[in-house]
C-alpha cells in the first residue's frame, strides 16, 4: 500500500454515531491481522480507541455481524484514536440489526 487510498471525503461527521464496545479482528495488507477496539459505529464508518501504527489512507477488511466483510479506510488519526470510512454505506435495516447485536444496552440503541 505505497500510495494509500485515494479518498474524496465529504463531511460525514453529522452521521449518527452509536456507542459500542466491540473487539474486531481486521485484515491489514502489510500488518496482517490486527485486533481493534471499536468505540462507535455509524452507517458510514467507525472509530477505534487503540490505533496501532495506522496512517490516513490505510485500508482494512473488517467482518461485522449482518453485513459480513466490508472494506474501510483510515480517514483520520489522533493520539491513539482513528476514524474509518466504509467503502459503502450500510443500509438502515442492516444497521439496526448490527446495533442490536453490538449494543447490549437497549437504552443506547436507535429508537424504532
Amino acid at each position: 500500500m505505497s500510495a494509500g487510498a485515494n479518498l474524496s471525503v465529504t463531511d460525514l461527521r453529522r452521521a449518527t454515531r452509536h456507542p459500542v464496545n466491540y473487539r474486531a479482528v481486521v485484515e491489514h495488507l502489510t500488518q496482517g491481522d490486527l485486533e481493534l477496539h471499536i468505540r462507535n459505529l455509524s452507517a458510514h464508518g467507525f472509530m477505534i480507541d487503540d490505533a496501532p501504527a495506522l496512517q490516513r489512507g490505510d485500508r482494512v477488511m473488517i467482518r461485522l455481524p449482518v453485513v459480513g466483510r466490508i472494506e474501510a479506510y483510515v480517514i483520520w488519526t489522533a493520539d491513539t484514536r482513528a476514524g474509518f470510512q466504509f467503502e459503502r454505506i450500510i443500509r438502515f435495516d442492516a444497521m439496526d440489526e448490527i446495533l442490536d447485536r453490538l449494543q447490549p444496552n437497549p437504552r443506547l440503541r436507535r429508537h424504532r
